[in-house]
């Protein structure tokens, strides 16, 4: 049995109704930091830029339309059935235009690699993430895999093919 799969634990968090699941932590750098929840009822932990590192100075400069790919100086096993989902930091997002481009991101659970995160400046102005900064979320979430089948027809609903825009803004 791995470490990974003998940590797993699904006893509930103290005035909170959710499932704990252990996700193992390898701290590839002495500076990292790993992922905290900074409040009871928070659905993602934070995830804080690991610099210097990957050639990076101890300070990266995102320029307006730039994505860069920050290091957080760990890796991670997510366990079998569970998928690690990052997404932007509100605040980051609201107040500098700071996002993800490929929000959210997904961490498989067979990956084994140190995590980034892509961050893109949606801003006309430059944005500075240093060592520490909390630049986006992890929330662990199960997976449902699943089994496509071919089929001739589909059946039918009230939507039908409408696609993109078809139910109208309000």
């Amino acid at each position: 049995m791995t470490t990974a799969q003998s940590n797993q634990s699904s006893a509930p968090i103290p005035g909170n109704a959710a499932e704990v699941v252990s996700v193992a932590f390898k701290r590839l750098d002495p500076n990292a930091t790993i992922p905290q929840y900074h409040s009871n009822l928070a659905a993602g932990a934070d995830l804080t830029a690991c610099l210097p590192r990957a050639g990076m100075d101890e300070s990266v400069t995102i320029a307006p339309r730039q994505i860069v790919k920050i290091p957080l100086g760990f890796a991670c096993a997510i366990p079998n059935g569970y998928e690690g989902q990052v997404r932007p930091r509100s605040g980051l997002s609201t107040k500098h235009g700071i996002s993800l481009p490929n929000a959210p991101g997904t961490i498989d659970a067979d990956y084994r690699g140190e995590m980034f995160i892509a961050l893109i400046n949606l801003s006309d102005t430059p944005y500075t993430i240093t060592h520490g900064d909390r630049i986006a979320q992890l929330v662990i979430a199960p997976v449902v895999r699943a089994q496509f089948v071919e089929v001739s027809d589909l059946d039918e609903t009230q939507r039908g093919s409408s696609g993109f825009g078809s139910t109208g803004l309000r």
